[in-house]
């Protein structure tokens, strides 16, 4: 735990930064796949995001089991402060049945947190703040959809928390549990033609006998604005348990606020074989205002007629002054 305390505050110190807007005009989700996005939801918006799923795994190899269940996905998201920050809750819960298969079989009732994190995420590198490199060319199609170079560079978010494990959890090593720290690297290019990569690097349960590694690539997308696909690929590696897994689905833009969303996922071996399907959503509430509206620098044609209305009213009333002061002079004399 000082090790996650010392890390966090340093990239707490970060925040100094000036920020640059990340809010968008309709709904910031990571659903469908399991990657996390560099950006956050924006600041005083609230989102939730969360989808039940139907697991199926198979070991062929002995010692020969099968499990079979139920669970949901879930997460609470919420920008503060800066556009940069989002803070989160994520986390699956799991209820199945496993059956191990010999001359006796046997089954195990299983009810728990798959993972339970709490944590922050940061972006660091906005390579899109100036919107330039992605300015609309009115005069040519072949522009705006070609391969640029520069959008190789990508935006980068640090995400720093902790996973919370119950005693005796069935999903995790013998021995886990209470908090252990939590770190992630989460890099996006927003590519012409509607296409977008996501790349997260996750250090988990670090300082624990199940100290996963994890890496996930998520490659979306939109044919217009309201329909997406995406294919994914998630590697996991431990002393406990390592897969690779693979994904594929889509979402549907419902309303600006609301998303529906679906995925498949699957693996190439059988120690265990796994099969999994699910149906989400996300939604958000939205409280966001823009930081920029909110300073009154006097800019505004409209704050420029005021001052000049003002300047005429107090020209009038100064001519009027000077005028009764000449005629109450000149009666004196």
């Amino acid at each position: 735990m000082k090790l996650f305390k010392t890390t966090l505050f340093i990239s707490l110190s970060f925040m100094a930064a000036k920020g640059f807007a990340q809010y968008t005009d309709v709904i910031n989700s990571n659903r469908p796949g399991a990657s996390r996005s560099a950006f956050s939801v924006g600041t005083n918006v609230l989102q939730f995001e969360a989808g039940p799923y139907y697991i199926k795994e198979n070991r062929t190899p002995s010692p020969k089991y099968e499990i079979s269940g139920y669970g949901v996905d879930f997460a609470a998201r919420y920008g503060l402060l800066w556009e940069q920050l989002e803070l989160n809750v994520e986390g699956t819960f799991q209820s199945d049945t496993k059956t191990y298969i010999s001359t006796i079989s046997s089954d195990e009732e299983r009810a728990n947190f798959k993972f339970l994190s709490v944590g922050a995420k940061y972006l660091i590198y906005d390579p899109y703040k100036n919107e330039v490199r992605n300015k609309t060319n009115l005069y040519s199609w072949k522009a705006n959809h070609s391969f640029k170079w520069n959008s190789l560079i990508p935006a980068i978010s640090v995400y720093l928390g902790a996973n919370y494990d119950t005693k005796k959890n069935p999903f995790t090593a013998v021995g886990i549990e209470g908090f252990s720290p939590k770190v992630m690297i989460a890099t996006q290019n927003n590519f012409a033609g509607g296409f977008v990569f996501i790349m997260n690097f996750i250090k988990d349960r670090i300082g624990t006998d199940q100290s996963d590694f994890q890496y996930i690539l998520t490659l979306t997308h939109s044919f217009n604005p309201k329909w997406v696909i995406f294919a994914e690929t998630q590697g996991i590696k431990s002393d406990f348990y390592a897969d690779n897994l693979f994904r594929l689905g889509g979402a549907y833009l419902l309303s600006k606020n609301f998303q529906l969303d679906s995925a498949v996922t699957l693996n190439t071996k059988d120690t265990p074989s796994v099969f999994g399907v699910n149906f989400g959503m996300s939604y958000r509430l939205d409280f966001h205002k823009d930081q920029i509206e909110n300073i009154d620098n006097g800019t505004s044609a409209k704050d420029e007629g005021k001052r000049r209305a003002r300047r005429n009213k107090n020209k009038n009333n100064n001519d009027l002054i000077n005028s009764k002061q000449k005629r109450e002079s000149v009666e004196f004399n």
